[in-house]
């Protein structure tokens, strides 16, 4: 039996002989650029370039664009990729499902996590799982961006977030919530604040978002004396630094350069060194950071056991959160400062 392409008959032998250039440029499609290509498959740039001219001559048509910075698909290769993405998922997830039934989780895994949480708090606890699933290798993206997942061939993200999307699978690894610091000497020169509203006269080193004036929001905790009912409160903000990074955030204020608000797992090791205290723990800083850790992958109906083991401990390890504690409410006036 002989196919038909670009008008030429063709020799099914010679078509199967190309089956693995045509993963390559699924994998080119998705990655954007020879190098990073290449660098995923785990073969030189040469043999990448090599098998997508080989694979353009068989089709007797273009089907890459190639610029200095990154390549982009024309027509015919977007329709070769788009309908070879679908059965190369299936064999991906069929030889996943035959593998696990040697009964032991191994492979690779591919993570994306944000990048002030896994130095912090990931990378710090990875040595306990990898002994204990010795045939399991990680392959870490430290990002802040929002990843594609399955375009770019991760089994799992990591999501600091308010709510998962409903397109993935996603399993809930602890709650988190945001905390307002400061350092000692900084609260010592400047005062310490007694309600959000006297943040107004403060330096604060605020996260950059969209709006054109930064503003803080807080709820009163139900424990606090007197605060009982009361509504949200907005301060705008402002101060010597805005980073897109708790850790920068974390760091300045360590500095002494002024009060910041970053999530609990990025100031939990600051406060319980005493480096950082926190400002006004009886208010909740609320919808700047995300209120839940979660684990999420793409939807399929097989989960490999390397991705399963690792979820299962990401839930157990992670579970306890990162509590630094809360100063009662009547011993904020006498915070020691010295």
């Amino acid at each position: 039996m002989f196919a038909l392409v670009n008008n030429r008959i063709m020799n099914p032998q010679k078509i199967e002989a190309l089956w693995i250039h045509l993963h390559w440029l699924t994998v080119l499609s998705q990655q954007g650029s020879y190098t990073a290509a290449a660098q995923r498959l785990g073969v030189s740039k040469a043999a990448m370039s090599q098998r997508i001219a080989e694979l353009e001559r068989a089709a007797g048509v273009p089907l890459v664009q190639r610029t200095t910075r990154s390549v982009r698909l024309t027509e015919a290769g977007q329709r070769l990729v788009d309908d070879m993405r679908g059965p190369f998922e299936q064999i991906a997830h069929s030889f996943a499902g035959v593998r696990d039934l040697a009964g032991v989780p191994r492979g690779l895994v591919r993570v994306t996590a944000p990048v002030a949480f896994a130095r912090q708090q990931l990378v710090p606890r990875l040595a306990d799982f990898l002994r204990a699933q010795p045939e399991v290798r990680l392959e870490l993206d430290l990002s802040d961006r929002l990843r594609p997942l399955a375009m770019e061939g991760f089994d799992l993200a990591i999501r600091h977030t308010a709510a998962p999307p409903d397109t993935h699978v996603a399993w809930t690894l602890c709650r988190t919530r945001s905390v307002l610091v400061a350092s000692r000497a900084y609260l010592r020169k400047r005062g310490l604040p007694a309600t959000p509203q006297d943040l107004g006269a403060h330096d604060c080193l605020h996260y950059p978002r969209a709006q054109d004036t930064p503003a803080w929001h807080f709820e009163p905790l139900v424990a606090a004396a007197g605060t009982g009912g009361a509504p949200r409160v907005t301060v705008p903000v402002s101060g010597p630094l805005a980073a897109n990074n708790s850790e920068a955030l974390r760091d300045a204020a360590i500095s002494g350069l002024g009060i910041a608000l970053m999530p609990d797992f990025s100031a939990q090791a600051a406060l319980q060194a005493g480096k950082l205290v926190e400002v006004l723990p009886q208010w909740q800083p609320v919808g700047v950071f995300g209120e839940q850790l979660y684990a999420i992958r793409p939807y399929a109906s097989h989960v490999p056991q390397a991705v399963a083991a690792f979820v299962a401990w990401l839930r157990e390890t992670l579970a306890p959160g990162f509590a630094v504690g809360r100063a009662p409410t009547q011993r904020r006036r006498t915070l020691r400062l010295r």
